[in-house]
């Protein structure tokens, strides 16, 4: 590994904590960390618990992030507004956990009104698919009527779900699937939902921001042992049955 313009640059065949430390992050753009290296399952997993993820355009090298304050939920602080929780309750929409990763990846990929191009490439689907297959990486679904209208994924180690990407096709369908992801993940202990970087909708979901040093500190702790979640409810659950004050118990 070496280092230009302090951005480290890993080599394909370094280590999978060939990382330089996160404090080295770079301030202009926003947690510029590192480039190269792979998207191997044992070099995505070691990132995250180190509190860096991939991020980058097609045609450029891999880069690594680590944005300094990050964006998280906690699991159970999810903002349901008045009229989403009266939408959700006349809602005929359904959740289903696993059931159509490559559906939803391949949906988040999609282009989007003002955006050319996607940061979602061949290379990066190809690496979230396998740990999906190994069974890190998770789909959050919405259904309606048999029509996949929303969902998100992303990637749980120990008690930490770090957000990826989320999509809709109907409005307010990806805050079924987050707010499902937050109740369902309050009442199995998880400390964090990393949901990266801080935008208008995310703040009106309930997300803020944290420092990266008590980012990092959660990490070592709530990502050890970083053990598989395998919690997910095992049959569809009604938009309706996910209340502010529910939880896993009352979805099953």
């Amino acid at each position: 590994m070496s280092t230009n313009n302090r951005i480290a640059w890993i080599a394909a065949n370094d280590p999978p904590d060939a990382f330089p430390d996160i404090s080295r992050a770079m301030r202009e753009p926003d947690g510029l960390l590192a480039a190269g290296g792979d998207l191997s399952a044992a070099r995505l997993l070691t990132a995250y618990r180190l509190g860096i993820f991939p991020w980058f355009d097609a045609g450029q090298p891999i880069l690594w992030w680590s944005p300094d304050p990050r964006c998280v939920l906690v699991p159970g602080r999810f903002h349901a507004s008045r009229r989403l929780r009266r939408e959700l309750r006349g809602s005929e929409a359904e959740i289903r956990f696993n059931t159509s990763f490559d559906a939803v990846i391949a949906r988040c990929a999609e282009p989007r009104p003002g955006q050319h191009g996607t940061w979602i490439t061949r290379e990066m689907i190809a690496a979230y698919s396998r740990l999906h297959a190994d069974g890190w990486a998770h789909s959050i679904e919405v259904w309606q009527r048999n029509a996949l209208i929303g969902g998100l994924y992303g990637v749980a180690i120990g008690r930490v779900f770090f957000g990826e990407s989320m999509f809709s096709r109907q409005s307010n369908a990806s805050k079924y699937a987050l707010y499902a992801v937050s109740q369902i993940l309050r009442t199995q202990a998880f400390a964090i939902i990393d949901c990266q970087v801080m935008s208008h909708h995310l703040t009106a979901l309930g997300a803020t921001l944290m420092p990266r040093d008590q980012f990092a500190a959660i990490l070592k702790t709530a990502c050890d042992p970083p053990g598989q979640f395998t919690a997910w409810p095992d049959k569809p659950v009604a938009a309706s049955e996910i209340e502010p004050l529910g939880g896993y118990a009352a979805l099953q």
